[in-house]
């Protein structure tokens, strides 16, 4: 699946009907909020992305997905009317994978993103995780407890793939509202512990895995007994 992040009613429906007719499934979606409900249900292959958007602008998205562990290594597109070479610079210096300026020719964004999928499909192997019976590969987004797939939903994700991509290293609670939720977070001081019981319970017997330091926060040992 293929998210387009764009304001332009006649600029999203052109493009996302193309992709489907490519066979490519895409959905677009006029204001960012919209694209985040979706992030919540599942993660796409690859994003378009224009900066100019009502809510909060692309490059403010782009820093929030590359700063994700579930979405950092997430593959990009800036698609945007904002097409100097200082603004390119910027767009690909903040972690975009391509930039195509407005107006862009429809046969050219295919190609691009088709390269792009095919660049970062070999990413894929070295993004999975394994402890006992659970298997996590963050580039599809995928969870599975001895080998029956696992719902989480993006923040439970997040939190999982962030004590995965750095096992044996202990985060405090406030470590993880700034990684998982941003430094904005202004919840309830206990969602970081609701977050953590309820992946536990998803993740079942492998729930263990998660280990909680006393006093002083949350880790996924290196090694599993």
């Amino acid at each position: 699946m293929i998210y387009l992040i764009e304001d332009d009613k006649s600029i999203r429906e052109f493009v996302v009907y193309t992709l489907n007719s490519q066979g490519l499934p895409a959905q677009g979606f006029e204001k960012p909020s919209l694209f985040w409900k979706a992030m919540e249900k599942q993660l796409p292959s690859l994003v378009l992305l224009d900066i100019m958007l009502p809510e909060e602008d692309g490059l403010q998205i782009l820093s929030k997905l590359r700063a994700s562990a579930a979405t950092k290594r997430l593959p990009i597109i800036m698609l945007t009317a904002k097409g100097t070479e200082f603004d390119k610079v910027v767009g690909l210096d903040s972690g975009a994978d391509d930039y195509i300026p407005k107006p862009f020719g429809i046969m050219e964004l295919l190609s691009r993103i088709k390269a792009l999928l095919r660049r970062t499909e070999g990413m894929v192997r070295n993004t999975e995780y394994r402890i006992g019976k659970l298997y996590v590969c963050p580039a599809k987004h995928i969870v599975k407890v001895d080998g029956k797939p696992v719902t989480l939903t993006l923040k439970e994700f997040e939190i999982l793939c962030l004590l995965l991509e750095h096992r044996g290293v202990v985060y405090t609670r406030s470590q993880l509202q700034d990684e998982i939720w941003g430094y904005a977070f202004d919840g309830e001081s206990r969602t970081v512990d609701v977050h953590i019981r309820t992946l536990r319970q998803k993740l079942g017997e492998c729930g263990n895995c998660i280990e909680t330091v006393r006093g002083i926060g949350y880790k996924i040992e290196e090694e599993v007994s």
